[in-house]
């Protein structure tokens, strides 16, 4: 791991408590991943706010159980080191990322984001697309190795993941940045 990113560490998710926690005092990927629109953004900071209440499926159970076997597959396939660590962006420290994996390529950060489903991907879901852009902005990785386990009935369909490499687009960083920093303005209400 390059040095800078190690004085950026908030918290690590072996910790639940201490990593939801620090979560809640910043912007997430997962809450980027959900801004869409304005009223998507009231959405999210009435969540933050008050919570949710919601603590998990048998949906969400299944990626937390299979994360760690696909990150062992992600290492050994592609050399990327599995990550629990929460990020600060170096720009603003309420601007948070927990990327699966993180390596050092020749010294350009390249990250790794797992993820399970039950539908064929044609193309990564714009969702996934805002998180990923998001944690590229946080540590400054020039790209996300996209990983994902399609299951049936919590099987996975094929031996091994799918994935595709999705580039740093600075434009959508950018647009994401300030849908972010409105959410913070709405949080200090």
């Amino acid at each position: 791991m390059l040095p800078e990113l190690r004085d950026r560490i908030v918290a690590n998710s072996a910790d639940r408590v201490a990593w939801l926690r620090a979560r809640s005092t910043g912007v997430t990927a997962t809450d980027v991943a959900r801004i869409s629109s304005q009223r998507a953004l009231y959405v999210v900071a009435q969540e933050k706010l008050h919570g949710t209440g919601f603590t998990g499926n048998v949906f969400t159970e299944h990626g937390r159980a299979r994360e760690p076997e696909i990150a062992r597959w992600v290492k050994k396939v592609h050399g990327i080191e599995p990550s629990q660590d929460l990020y600060h962006a170096e720009s603003n420290v309420r601007h948070l990322a927990t990327p699966d994996g993180i390596r050092d390529h020749a010294g350009r950060l390249e990250l790794a984001e797992i993820k399970t489903t039950m539908k064929e991907w044609r193309s990564i879901p714009r969702s996934y697309l805002r998180q990923v852009w998001w944690q590229q902005y946080v540590l400054g990785a020039e790209r996300t190795l996209v990983v994902w386990e399609q299951h049936r009935d919590f099987v996975p369909i094929e031996p091994e993941p799918r994935v595709r490499w999705v580039d740093r687009d600075e434009n959508e960083i950018h647009q994401l940045v300030g849908l972010a920093d409105q959410l913070l303005d709405i949080l200090r209400r």
